[in-house]
Parts: C-alpha cells; sequence; structure tokens
C-alpha cells in the first residue's frame, strides 16, 4: 500500500537537510512539532517550490520548470505530471482542508488529509488509507501556525504533535505562485470529481502553466496564481473512457470566463471557500480515450488576461 505521509516525509527530510540551500527556515515549537518556512518570513525560491508541490501530491508527481513565451513575453512555466492522478490530487493535492484555529486562518492541503480524513467521502471514493505515526501537511497562509495551531492539526490526523510537520507558504511569495501553478493538474481532475465522473478512469495527467511574479498585495497575487491555470493552464489525460463531462472541465464553459480571479474574490469578499469550487478549471484540455484511440481538444488560451493579471509592462 502507498503511504502518501511516508513519500512526502522523504522530501520534508530533504528541505530540513538543506534549508540553506533552498533559502527556507526549520523551525522546531514549543510543543516539538516542527514548521518548514518556504515563503512567509523565508524567500524560499524555484527548488524550494518544486519540493512544497512535491510535498502537496503526497510524492506522486514529478515537476520541472522551464521558460516559454506569452505573447512574446518569456515567462516561467511549471510542468506536472503523474501516474497516479486520482491518489495525488484528491487525495493529496486538493485544498480541501480549511484551518481555521481563533484568527489564524490557512488552506490545507497534503498526505495529512489523508489521515484526517479531510473530507471523509473523498477517501471513501478512493478506498484509500494511510496509516502512518507522522504527518505532513501543506499550508497556504500570511502567517506561521503557532503550537494551537499545530495541536489541532495533530489531533486530527491522530498523530503526535513531535511527529506533525507543517510547510507553509504565503502566496505572494516565488514558493507560492509556484505551488498554486503545481496544481493545473488537479484543478482538473477535482473538476472532473466534482463534475461526477470515474476518476479512476484517468490513467496519467501531465499540466502545465505559468508561474505568477510574485506581488506585494495579498490579494492581488491570489488573483494573478490563479489566472494562471484559469485563462493558461493546458492539461493533457489518458483515460480508459471518454465522456461528454469533458467539455464542461475548461474556463471557458464557465459564465465567469472573461473575469480576472482577483474579481471573482473580490466578489466573494475574498473569502476563497465562498468561491463556487467548479470555477477553477484549467484553460485547456486534451483528453486521449485509450479504448478508442481518440483525442479530442477542449478550451482556449487567453495570453492577454494572463499578462494583464502579472501586472507586466512591455516597454
Amino acid at each position: 500500500m502507498i503511504s502518501l505521509n511516508e513519500l512526502a516525509m522523504e522530501i520534508v527530510d530533504d528541505m530540513i537537510d538543506y534549508q540553506d540551500e533552498l533559502n527556507i527556515k526549520v523551525k522546531k515549537l514549543r510543543n516539538k512539532a516542527t514548521v518548514i518556512d518556504c515563503g512567509v518570513e523565508a524567500l524560499g525560491g524555484y527548488e524550494a517550490g518544486i519540493m512544497f508541490t512535491q510535498i502537496s501530491m503526497g510524492g506522486l508527481g514529478t515537476i520541472d520548470m522551464y521558460v516559454d513565451d506569452i505573447n512574446d513575453v518569456p515567462t516561467a512555466f511549471i510542468r506536472v505530471y503523474t501516474d497516479l492522478p486520482a491518489l495525488a490530487c484528491l487525495g493529496s493535492q486538493m485544498a480541501a482542508w480549511k484551518i481555521e484555529v481563533d484568527d489564524y486562518r490557512a488552506i490545507g492541503s497534503g498526505p495529512a488529509r489523508a489521515l484526517a480524513l479531510e473530507p471523509e467521502g473523498i477517501y471513501e471514493m478512493l478506498d484509500y488509507e494511510d496509516d502512518t505515526e507522522y504527518a505532513v501537511i501543506a499550508l497556504e497562509a500570511s502567517r506561521l501556525p503557532d503550537e494551537k495551531v499545530m495541536d489541532y492539526i495533530a489531533r486530527s490526523c491522530g498523530v503526535r504533535t513531535n511527529e506533525m510537520y507543517a510547510v507553509v507558504t504565503s502566496t505572494k511569495s516565488i514558493v507560492g505562485s509556484v505551488q498554486v501553478a503545481g496544481r493545473v493538474v488537479e484543478i482538473a481532475v477535482s473538476k472532473l470529481y466534482k463534475l461526477g465522473y470515474d476518476v479512476s478512469k484517468i490513467v496519467s495527467a501531465l499540466g502545465s502553466a505559468p508561474i505568477a511574479p510574485v506581488m506585494e498585495d495579498e490579494q492581488k497575487a491570489m488573483g494573478a496564481v490563479n489566472d494562471s491555470i484559469l485563462y493558461y493552464g493546458k492539461v493533457i489525460l489518458s483515460v480508459k473512457e471518454h465522456s461528454d463531462i469533458f467539455s464542461k472541465v475548461v474556463f471557458s464553459s464557465q459564465k465567469e470566463y472573461g473575469k480576472s480571479f482577483y474579481d471573482i474574490l473580490r466578489e466573494s469578499n475574498y473569502d476563497f471557500y465562498k468561491i463556487d469550487p467548479c470555477i477553477f478549471s484549467p484553460a485547456k484540455l486534451v483528453v486521449n480515450d485509450l479504448s478508442t484511440g481518440k483525442t479530442y481538444s477542449y478550451g482556449t488560451l487567453n495570453p492577454e488576461i494572463v499578462l494583464k493579471s502579472f501586472g507586466v509592462q512591455k516597454t
């Protein structure tokens, strides 16, 4: 049986060993929980962003970066692929755990969700159970968690606090931009799950998305990192069975198409969890039906909205 937390812990150990090279900071709290700051007070960087994304996928994703042009503007891109997309994306990477402890707020993802069963229905559908004495969570937050937050997460996961590990980044950081762009495949798989497609029929998945530049304003950063997927994220799926559902996966099929994610967020009073989950979509989707050999293409790219969201000024 695959252990998402065990695979992620191997990457966490490397982060701890190479914290100086990665521009991250490792903190041991008074309750002996470990917090790895990848982009809140620490600078972080591209390599830390790759490792953060791998952790969020429970060690089941392969990730690299490259440079490509968007309307003649050189842009950093992330590329993600996995041969266990349902488990990697829904069982680990999906941002499905809303962490709220007193005034602390964070978006929780990663393999710790499998121990806390957040949400339980996902793991019933996957028929998956993880059983480790330690837990690894990925947090997107503007502050680092304290002992009370880590106690809450550890209790939810059924582990001791000294076996609780959190990798943390803010949205307005290099790692924050990388790890959101690195959700491009997860966005497609999650959308299919919400639309009722049997995700066990997805054999392999590959995707790419531009990495948004770092911004000072947290909400503008949230807008830019999500626009990178909505308007320029590309996903290729190999599936056992094609369905008409796939046409509904891309963002151009949504009534909100044409709006920036910042505007969508503002209309939701800047509450990420008030946004309709079906909004989260890739720009383009290509599906190869392994049972028939046919390939289908959906959606469109919108470079103008992406560059505007990124604040790119051509001179």
